[in-house]
């Protein structure tokens, strides 16, 4: 069976995390400051933060930026579940914006009419590896004076206009494991603002900068001493992944570009993408899954229920029509794209995709 994902730890990951075993010192100790000065560096930025998810780094971005009850987020509703319950987490409330047809990522022309007095925060989702229109985002943030916090879990080295992802606003990362790099489990908060990052340390460590003097209500959501070991060892591959995905991903375009039902995925002028998915639209979607599955390819759908239509957003009252983002839904299916694939299984991903489509 060909994966959808599969991540690559090798003997560079395991003789690190033998060395902190060894060492004694696994839970949140100098190797998490070696990552995050480290990850900082990689996407530009001043300071970076270290947690143990990319959700926790979403959230605590948030707190750290004074987000709560009474504000209102936009973000949106395409993505996974993790971006909007971490504006509920503060108490805030998410206001969901329609996507691109293309990129897939929230449309900046559709963001201003959901703007109110409440408004206090962007949440752009840099979804598939591909950076949302940054420019215009940030512009529309500095008008009315809005934070802007960059989900860019799925977008680690993607580019917009000559910058990384999460150097823009305040960003967060994922280091799940089927991410383009991980840390086992673990995220990441970037910014070049120093109270925000200093806020943030806080917030992660139950509220407390001094050992038992706690400034304000926190969390334990440190990263541990082995989960940065994996993740200095993951950064040093992380390029090389990316060209990896971005050569199958070329692959799979000119293979399957002209195929009448099927819509390749973009890449916008001015932007890298980086591939974390290879999404494409598909006329009979669910069937194309099912007849891959049988020949041994898996597949991924992401996402097949917009937030605002999930069932507890629907018990909260959410109500919107966002009729780009629904479609979406109803048509993406994402192909194998990772690393770890060979030329034989391109060939196969390839081969049976068009068969489908060609030979139906």
């Amino acid at each position: 069976m060909i994966p959808i994902a599969r991540p690559l730890l090798g003997k560079e990951e395991i003789d690190a995390v033998t060395e902190i075993m060894n060492s004694g010192m696994i839970a949140q100790g100098p190797k998490v400051e070696e990552f995050e000065l480290a990850f900082s560096g990689y996407t530009g930025c001043e300071y970076a933060v270290a947690v143990n998810s990319g959700t926790a780094a979403l959230h605590i971005a948030l707190l750290a930026h004074g987000i709560g009850k009474e504000d209102e987020v936009i973000t949106s509703p395409f993505t996974f579940i993790a971006t909007a319950n971490s504006i509920l987490y503060t108490g805030a409330k998410p206001v969901f914006s329609d996507i691109e047809p293309d990129t897939y990522n929230i449309d900046p022309e559709k963001i201003q009419e959901k703007i109110t007095s409440k408004t206090k925060a962007i949440m752009p989702v840099h979804l598939y590896g591909h950076p949302a229109d940054m420019k215009a985002i940030m512009e529309i943030a500095e008008d009315h004076k809005l934070v802007v916090i960059e989900d860019a879990c799925q977008s680690h080295g993607a580019e917009c206009l000559g910058k990384k992802a999460g150097s823009f606003g305040t960003g967060a990362f994922s280091f799940y494991p089927t991410k383009n790099m991980t840390t086992s489990e673990g995220g990441i908060i970037t910014t070049n603002e120093r109270k925000i990052a200093e806020k943030a340390k806080i917030i992660r460590a139950h509220g407390s900068k001094v050992r038992y003097l706690h400034e304000m209500l926190g969390f334990n959501m440190r990263m541990t001493d082995i989960a940065a070991a994996i993740g200095l060892a993951q950064l040093e591959k992380l390029n090389g992944f990316t060209v990896a995905r971005q050569k199958n991903a070329a692959v799979l375009s000119a293979e399957l570009q002209g195929i009448s039902g099927v819509v390749p995925p973009v890449t916008k002028p001015g932007c890298t993408h980086v591939f974390h998915q290879y999404t494409i639209r598909a006329n009979r979607r669910d069937e194309l899954a099912a007849f891959l599955k049988e020949k041994g390819i898996g597949t991924g759908i992401h996402y097949p229920i917009p937030i605002h239509k999930q069932p507890y957003y629907t018990e909260l009252g959410y109500r919107d029509s966002l009729p780009v983002s629904e479609k979406a839904a109803d048509d993406v299916i994402s192909l194998p794209v990772h690393p770890a694939l060979s030329g034989d299984d391109m060939q196969r991903i390839v081969k049976e995709t068009r068969g489908f489509y060609i030979n139906d």
